[in-house]
């Protein structure tokens, strides 16, 4: 018998008939005699609809009661689960956030979870129940409802996992596992069978969408085995492991893309002790994650700074960073919309040179334009024109030996 914590998401929940489908499917893992605690996300669609409302509402929504309206698509699909699995002679019990105690920050729209008390869900495991816990939210100090931000119901599965010391965390989806790069731009894209950590984390942090980046940063820490795979199809996915000596033999494992960041320009800052702290202290308090930050050699006292946002967060960003670089006395401030930055991964780059040279190289190869450059032990990231972004990741995709010959491009 395992423990086993299964996710889904908002496709996976889509409609009545598709809970109805995810119910069978954890009723046939419940037989064999598996302890299960489902996490479930809202409705597709239902989200955003609840932001619409808000919007509707009032065009700068209450953080607070913004969470409390946010929470309730998970409440509707943790409820209707819970209903189906009833219905087909078997128990199961919903739990809201703050009913199966995930205590969280203060922060609302982003919490973070702090800690969780395992007591009740243990209590109804126990009663051979099948428990539903709502994704995306917790219960700060104040006894307030919290959200956790997009893509919020992989951390709660993977921290109810990493608390509950579950035998695998599942993570189910509309796509069967973890490609080498976005198959909807590379038709050659191969699905991995497994990747360590270090890549997930890499590739969830540049982009790639099918695991939220916190929910990896759990699952490292407390080495919480993940399983990705599809709702749809009883296909062995891909699985999210500590690092092996086989996986630092591939050079490159990974190629991720993201177009939702901005890049903002600071010209002619005064180089002096302090100035960049004063920068970017509004940025950092406001919430708001900065990326890739670049600094000019300094010149006649005067340097340019140059760093990346979420492109969400774009004009709160110009707005905190021009009232601060006026008062630092620099020149003007700059902003660009319209980049994308592409990254390629893999741990065997500890172990091997050369990797950013072959992708300079291949880039320049398509007269594709580097804006700026950065790397850590096991990616290299650039930042080029958006418009690039679909040859970029094909070209480095091919490039690196990562294409699946098996597949013609269409």
């Amino acid at each position: 018998m395992a423990l086993i914590v299964q996710k889904y998401g908002g496709t996976s929940v889509g409609s009545i008939e598709k809970i109805k489908g995810v119910a069978e499917r954890v009723i046939e893992d419940y037989r064999q005699g598996n302890q299960m605690v489902v996490v479930l996300s809202a409705m597709a669609g239902q989200t955003d609809g609840l932001i619409q409302l808000a919007e509707e509402m009032t065009p700068h929504p209450d953080p607070r009661e913004l969470d409390v309206l946010m929470s309730t698509g998970e409440q509707v699909s943790v409820a209707l689960f819970s209903m189906a699995i009833k219905s087909m002679g078997h128990d199961a019990r919903s739990l809201l956030g703050f009913q199966a105690a995930i205590h969280t920050s203060h922060l609302y729209g982003k919490a973070r979870i702090h800690d969780i008390d395992t007591a009740r869900i243990t209590k109804e495991l126990n009663r051979q129940r099948i428990i539903a816990v709502a994704g995306f939210q917790g219960l700060n100090e104040r006894g307030d409802i919290t959200t956790l931000g997009r893509g919020g119901s992989d951390t709660t599965a993977v921290a109810l996992a990493a608390a509950l010391n579950a035998d695998v965390c599942e993570i189910f989806t509309d796509v069967d596992g973890v490609y080498t790069t976005d198959p909807n731009i590379c038709p050659r894209a191969k699905k991995m069978e497994f990747i360590s950590y270090e890549e997930m984390l890499e590739m969830a942090s540049l982009g790639a969408k099918v695991l939220e980046l916190r929910s990896v940063e759990f699952a490292k820490k407390f080495n919480v085995p993940i399983h990705v795979r599809s709702t749809f199809t009883r296909e062995r996915g891909t699985m999210v492991v500590a690092e092996t000596e086989d996986m630092e033999k591939v050079l490159v494992s990974g190629v991720a893309y993201n177009k939702n960041e901005a890049r903002v320009t600071i010209k002619k800052v005064p180089d002096q002790p302090g100035i960049a702290s004063r920068i970017f202290e509004p940025v950092f308090e406001s919430g708001i994650v900065v990326d890739m930050i670049v600094q000019n050699t300094s010149e006649d006292g005067l340097t340019d700074l140059t760093f990346t946002v979420p492109k969400p967060d774009f004009y709160k960003t110009m707005k905190l960073v021009s009232d601060t670089a006026q008062k630092v006395g620099a020149e003007k401030v700059l902003g660009d919309q319209d980049i994308a930055k592409v990254s390629v991964i893999g741990v065997g780059m500890r172990s091997h040179a050369g990797v950013a040279q072959k992708m300079f190289g291949a880039l320049a190869k398509e007269n594709i334009n580097i804006m700026m450059i950065s790397t850590s032990e096991i990616k290299v990231s650039c930042v080029i024109e958006e418009k690039y972004t679909e040859l970029a990741v094909r070209v480095l995709h091919n490039v690196f030996g990562l294409d699946n010959e098996d597949k013609e491009e269409k």
